[in-house]
């Protein structure tokens, strides 16, 4: 029955998913999981694990997965039943978990995984969907492929110097709506903006 709730809880919460303070208080509280304003797609504990941190402004694929743990290769066995302590045969965990930040700005595709040796994917960039990402991703760059691999930096190094000393991401929506307004340039075209 608490699981029914719980489930109903988030759905009616996750209405306003973009928004909703309470929605990312809960996943906090319930959850462990960090989900900073804006962001969508991650509130999903069955994709996003225990201890995730997550920017603002982020766009995650419904298919998209993280994870923190892999099955142990040098036990007897690679059954979670000897590693999981939720599923009531240990008391403790036994495998060593991941925690992984996701920085401000991160586009993450469809049925894009990140392993648990990820421990950071930096500011402004994107995994390409399908993508297999085993090492950190480097802030604006753009990764795709089994195992993943930057296959470009959606900026020149001068661009992301600028873009990283606006701060953007750390605006709310009526100071980001006047931003647009003021100087629509700088959000739809940086390369000309910052040229």
């Amino acid at each position: 029955m608490y699981r029914f709730i719980s489930k109903l809880y988030i759905w009616r919460l996750k209405k306003n998913e973009f928004t909703s303070i309470a929605l990312r208080d809960y996943f906090k509280r319930r959850f462990k999981i960090d989900v900073g304003m804006y962001s969508y797609g991650c509130f999903d504990t069955g994709r996003i694990p225990q201890g995730t941190i997550i920017g603002r402004y982020c766009s995650f694929a419904p298919t998209c997965t993280i994870f923190n743990g892999n099955h142990p290769l040098q036990f007897i066995t690679t059954h979670p039943y000897f590693y999981n302590p939720h599923l009531g045969i240990i008391q403790n965990e036994a495998i060593r978990r991941t925690i992984c930040h996701v920085s401000d700005d991160v586009w993450i595709g469809h049925n894009a995984i990140i392993l648990p040796s990820v421990t950071s994917i930096g500011r402004g960039s994107v995994v390409a969907a399908g993508a297999i990402v085993a090492k950190n991703v480097p802030p604006y760059s753009i990764v795709a492929g089994n195992p993943a691999k930057v296959i470009k930096t959606r900026f020149e190094d001068v661009i992301i110097e600028k873009i990283e000393l606006s701060k953007w991401w750390e605006l709310d929506l009526p100071d980001l709506m006047e931003l647009i307004k003021e100087t629509p340039e700088l959000v739809f075209d940086p390369l000309k903006y910052f040229s």
